[in-house]
């Protein structure tokens, strides 16, 4: 086959500029995790009706959930799932504040991004431990 001028040519462009010096911002990054926070909920409503329907069908229903939970697998999927349903919450409070007209100003925007982001994982954490250790209640 002949050496093809055209594509030499196309073969030889630079790349789009963004691809090498874009940088996501983190609204950006927020606002695509939120809809993946949103998605992630949505699937783990699966997992707690198997909690609900568990539970309601008395001790032996109980420790079959218990027995998949208390796993390293269950347990980092039950922490995930409260991370992701709080920072949603988090997230959608912003999106509220933004609806009525505030934090608007990028450096507004980017910081309370981070302190969404930072706050998530600490209450997470918190609400987890508490849980985890008893306190919250139910093994009393």
């Amino acid at each position: 086959m002949a050496d093809n001028p055209q594509r030499t040519i196309a073969a030889a462009r630079p790349l789009s500029p963004h691809l090498t010096i874009y940088r996501w911002p983190m609204t950006m990054a927020t606002s695509i995790l939120h809809r993946i926070t949103g998605v992630g909920l949505a699937v783990g409503a699966i997992v707690l009706a198997w909690w609900l329907v568990s539970i309601s069908n008395g001790p032996e229903g109980w420790q079959s959930f218990h027995a998949v939970s208390d796993t390293p697998i269950g347990l980092l999927v039950l922490f995930g799932l409260t991370w992701a349903l709080v920072y949603h919450f988090l997230n959608g409070v912003r999106h509220l504040a933004w609806d009525l007209g505030y934090g608007f100003p990028k450096q507004t925007a980017e910081r309370n991004s981070v302190v969404i982001l930072a706050l998530s994982v600490v209450l997470a954490i918190a609400i987890f431990a508490l849980a985890w250790t008893g306190n919250g209640g139910y093994l009393q």
